[in-house]
């Protein structure tokens, strides 16, 4: 199962300043196995040096990104290396320097997970004690504000919501909020049925998709909620703050013996722990004591029903992956209210506006999320057909002229922006 590693995970800080009931962080139970500090810019720096393939890396874990006081040193180092950065894992964004989100912004971070368990000052703090819902609100505004004055798509937000008795009855407000910030709605099940346990499970899986318990999820699936984390020794390996392999983001009882700051990222995820757990892990070898996967409710759950992690399941590897092209709306002089936007592979061709395939609509000067996946190194267009709309139906405005952008999908970053002037003028 050799695989060249092109993603990693490595944590910013070990630090918290929340006290989540839940979190192993706030109990203090990760500090024997991770410790305690912060990524060093400079061994970051060699690391990706020496790691030429890599293309992402994921910088949150067990810790908040943002208490890492060298954090705009990290986003340009990896921007300049042309390797995209996102903590899609989750940040809880209650403090973060104003220089720090403009950083944020500048340096292109792919996309960001804020967790957010609540819609008002009172029950976000019930879970995320110490936290400040306004403040979060307010960072995201910021974020938003530097979006708007760089002109960029660019960190896309993702607001997490984790589910609990508490919360359940604003999951309606949740979405509406999250759709007016830009930002994708995400629910989630909690990890821990004692703290605040679901109310109403039906409300919750009409609203959600979700089932409300782990352990209901299982019963209906068969496989743990969190099945596709082991996925991570293979597709996008966790290394700690200093360099240690962790192996995938639910493990904080030990690591696999070796460290990527010391031996090369290649030669420690050669580790014979690495790969007696991914041995464990698809049924190809007895549990052995030291691997921290013996530890893990979810390898216990698959050595239980002898349902193992598949090749089928995993990442395929092999060949250049996707780009993800950003695609920021700029009306200039144009008179527009909304445009719809769609691409196409190839040159302009104005036959493509006879019968176009669906498209995006977007609202002139409301936060913009539209990115697509794109095959690298291909040649597209965008086209956007800018409208002039009247909300109560009572005009009709003549149609205006469309707008073609040819582009260049490269291949690396795997992050990517065309910005498209309605008024025509592209320059």
């Amino acid at each position: 199962m050799g695989r060249v590693t092109t993603s990693i995970q490595i944590d910013s800080s070990a630090h918290c300043q929340l006290a989540c009931p839940s979190c192993p962080t706030a109990s203090g139970a990760t500090r024997a196995a991770m410790g305690a500090g912060h990524l060093d810019p400079a061994r970051f720096a060699a690391l990706l040096d020496n790691s030429p393939q890599l293309l992402d890396v994921e910088l949150s874990n067990y810790g908040e990104m943002f208490l890492n006081p060298r954090l705009v040193e990290i986003f340009r180092i990896a921007h300049q290396r042309k390797v995209v950065l996102h903590a899609d894992n989750g940040v809880n964004l209650n403090h973060a320097p104003e220089d720090t989100l403009e950083a944020l912004v500048r340096h292109r971070f792919r996309s960001m997970s804020v967790s957010i368990d609540g819609t008002s000052s009172e029950t976000y703090a019930r879970y995320r004690v110490r936290g400040d819902f306004d403040r979060v609100i307010g960072n995201i505004r910021k974020i938003n504000e530097f979006k708007s004055k760089l002109s960029t798509v660019f960190p896309l937000l993702t607001w997490q919501f984790i589910v609990f008795g508490h919360n359940e009855h604003e999951i309606p407000a949740a979405k509406r909020m999250a759709a007016e910030l830009g930002m994708i709605f995400r629910p989630k099940i909690s990890w821990d049925d004692d703290v605040s346990p679901v109310r109403n499970p039906e409300f919750v899986r009409i609203q959600t998709g979700l089932a409300p318990t782990r352990d209901e999820h299982y019963r209906a699936t068969g496989a743990s909620y969190g099945r596709t984390i082991c996925h991570q020794l293979w597709s996008a390996p966790v290394l700690n703050w200093d360099g240690r392999v962790i192996g995938c983001c639910r493990n904080f009882w030990g690591d696999f013996g070796a460290n990527a700051f010391e031996t090369g990222l290649a030669a420690s995820l050669e580790s014979p722990k690495l790969r007696r757990a991914q041995e464990m892990l698809t049924g190809r070898a007895p549990a052995e004591p030291g691997i921290p996967c013996t530890t893990c409710e979810l390898y216990l759950t698959m050595q239980r029903d002898g349902n193992w992690i598949t090749e089928k399941e995993l990442p395929k590897p092999g060949g250049p992956p996707p780009v993800l092209v950003g695609v920021t709306i700029e009306p200039g002089k144009s008179e527009a209210t909304h445009v719809d936007v769609f691409a196409l592979p190839g040159a302009p061709d104005r036959r493509a506006l006879v019968n176009p395939p669906p498209a995006q609509r977007l609202r002139i000067g409301e936060v913009q999320r539209l990115a697509w996946l794109l095959p690298a190194g291909g040649d597209f267009t965008v086209y956007a057909l800018p409208k002039r709309l009247d909300p109560a139906f009572r005009v009709h405005y003549p149609p205006m002229t469309p707008v073609f952008v040819p582009f260049a999908v490269g291949g690396r970053p795997i992050v990517q922006e065309i910005r498209i002037r309605l008024d025509g003028d592209q320059s």
